[in-house]
């Protein structure tokens, strides 16, 4: 079974969705929003296994985009600022109230400021996702297109690097890990069950274009074997992991500490924005 392409996709009416988690029974997870079309996808181990329409936020309350970790999930929860408004299987992206549940979907941004979903798919969506699951919120029509599997090391090392790293790994020990690349900011930032734990100042061969989002799927002999989704047009998308990666240089030991935590389930986002916006509270919302 094969999820339709994007015609059928467009053609959903508010409120309508499709699940088919026996497309990939297992694997890492990643969902995707997007704000123009008001839609969103889930991916498991690359693959897409659910599409479903939203509602984001209305002018004056705008859902702001990002690359965020779902810091909290309940399956009953009631909002503390909107006259506590049901939120079914909620998933908290910030905690400035920004989050993903079930709601009315009028086909039309019309929240305050949440990813409003279908019930049904948001009960869906609570089954399939755990605390650190990586959420990419983005402004761009695009959604991430499947690429064939692909191997690579998770990045190039610098002895030279000049300025000092963070690397905190007892301030989360144990969950999933997001690895955050920002071009603008010339940083990687890496996140375990929704806390930073390490960050590094990274040297770029070449401007970052678009964005692009791995998981890695197994290691073995061979190295790292990750799957690809990329986001837009940009000249990232077209890339193999390996040629990718040695764009993107760090401190030799910052590297060889995330290699020693990476495993089946990270993922590794890189992104030509910056990450003080958008997302970043997100991403130090744990702190």
């Amino acid at each position: 079974m094969h999820l339709p392409r994007s015609h059928a996709v467009e053609r959903l009416k508010p409120g309508e969705y499709l699940w088919a988690p026996e497309i990939a029974p297992a694997g890492p997870v990643l969902l995707v929003v997007s704000l123009a079309t008001q839609r969103a996808v889930l991916y498991r181990n690359g693959v897409p296994i659910g599409i479903s329409t939203v509602s984001t936020g209305r002018k004056g309350h705008v859902t702001p985009t990002g690359i965020f970790t779902v810091l909290e999930k309940r399956a009953e929860h009631y909002s503390n600022i909107y006259d506590n408004a049901p939120m079914p299987y909620m998933h908290r992206l910030t905690w400035g109230g920004v989050a993903l549940h079930g709601g009315h979907l009028p086909g039309y941004p019309d929240s305050h400021g949440c990813i409003r979903l279908p019930t049904a798919f948001a009960k869906h969506l609570f089954g399939a996702t755990r605390l650190g699951m990586t959420v990419v919120v983005t402004a761009d029509r695009y959604l991430p297109r499947l690429a064939p599997r692909i191997s690579g090391t998770v990045w190039g090392t610098d002895d030279a690097m000049e300025h000092p790293y963070s690397w905190h790994p007892d301030r989360s020990p144990e969950g999933p890990v997001a690895i955050v690349v920002s071009g603008a900011d010339r940083r990687v930032v890496v996140l375990r069950n929704g806390r930073e734990i390490g960050s590094a100042p990274v040297a770029l061969e070449a401007p970052a274009v678009g964005t692009v989002a791995y998981l890695l799927q197994s290691i073995d002999e061979h190295g790292h074997h990750w799957s690809m989704l990329s986001f837009g047009s940009g000249e990232e998308s077209g890339m193999g992991a390996s040629e990718l990666f040695r764009r993107y240089k760090v401190d030799s030991e910052f590297g060889r500490a995330v290699s020693s935590i990476v495993a089946p389930g990270t993922t590794l986002v890189v992104t030509a924005d910056t990450l003080r916006i958008g997302g970043a509270d997100a991403l130090v919302a744990g702190e």
